[in-house]
């Protein structure tokens, strides 16, 4: 077991060697001061991923590559999990660890999402609401930590102009919302949403970040119609974007290995950041 994965479950301090964990706001986290219910860890027995509940207290996590590697580059990463858990490992350490292996430093964000059961019993205007709540909740938590991560930049080494930010299903939700920011502090190099939960068309400002879209045609939990439109919105506003949606693949491949050509997608996404100047060493 990971010296992260017992931090998460048991709440240890953990040891100099992990991550460095900071905490979105000095208090409680505004608009939901009131949620005091117990955060929850667990570990699915067939799919091996960790998945986090009840999140009341958003914070990033702090991965960075070793410094003879290190490109000055970053990236907040944004695990999915429909705003109800986070797939904390899978669409998360799993992506830290990768965009470490290109000399990347990589932000996890762990965002609020709904009480578990919250849903349970309520009305469908009730229900909608608790999801609308949750969505902007995740906005916000990414908002902030992106104006963390590129303030502090210079702590890790990292140039703030250059820090992107990467999510998944509903992670890839709150992606996309960061990207249309208009919000200077806040707004990314880029954006990469994977299988992107992204319901409406929204103006794209002239400043958006480029874009890096992944999806597979068959998913049945978030249509490839959703990345199709973030496409058409980027392209539609002269930004550049950059789609790829492959014929299988389901929902929520992430980075692990289905023996299908969606495998390939990271590879893809490593020619794009590259071609994006952001896998070169910084210059010291």
């Amino acid at each position: 077991m990971s010296r992260l994965l017992i931090f998460l479950l048991f709440g240890v301090i953990p040891p100099p060697a992990g991550p460095q964990v900071i905490s979105l706001y000095p208090g409680a986290a505004p608009g939901t001061e009131a949620w005091n219910w117990q955060e929850a860890a667990s570990i699915g027995p067939q799919d091996g991923i960790l998945r986090l509940a009840n999140v009341t207290r958003p914070a990033v996590s702090v991965f960075l590559p070793e410094k003879g590697r290190a490109t000055g580059a970053g990236v907040l990463v944004v695990p999915g999990g429909g705003f109800r858990i986070l797939a904390f490992n899978h669409e998360g350490t799993e992506v830290a660890e990768w965009l470490n292996s290109l000399g990347v430093a990589a932000f996890l964000l762990k965002y609020r999402v709904m009480r578990t059961d919250d849903l349970a019993g309520k009305t469908q205007e009730e229900q909608a609401a608790r999801r609308q709540e949750a969505m902007a909740l995740g906005v916000a938590d990414a908002l902030e930590a992106m104006r963390i991560v590129k303030r502090r930049a210079p702590d890790w080494g990292v140039d703030p102009q250059r820090i992107g930010i990467l999510g998944f299903s509903a992670g890839g939700y709150i992606t996309a919302n960061v990207a249309l920011t208009e919000d200077d502090a806040a707004r990314p190099a880029f954006a990469v949403p994977v299988y992107a939960f992204f319901p409406e068309d929204r103006p794209v400002p002239a400043a958006a970040p480029p874009l890096f879209a992944v999806h597979a045609a068959d998913d049945r939990t978030v249509p490839a119609a959703h990345s199709l439109r973030l496409f058409r919105m980027w392209r539609q506003a002269e930004r550049p974007a950059e789609l790829h949606v492959y014929e299988a693949g389901g929902h929520g491949f992430g980075m692990r290995a289905k023996g299908l050509p969606v495998d390939g997608w990271t590879a893809r996404l490593r020619d794009w950041l590259a071609a994006q100047g952001m896998l070169t060493t910084a210059r010291r």
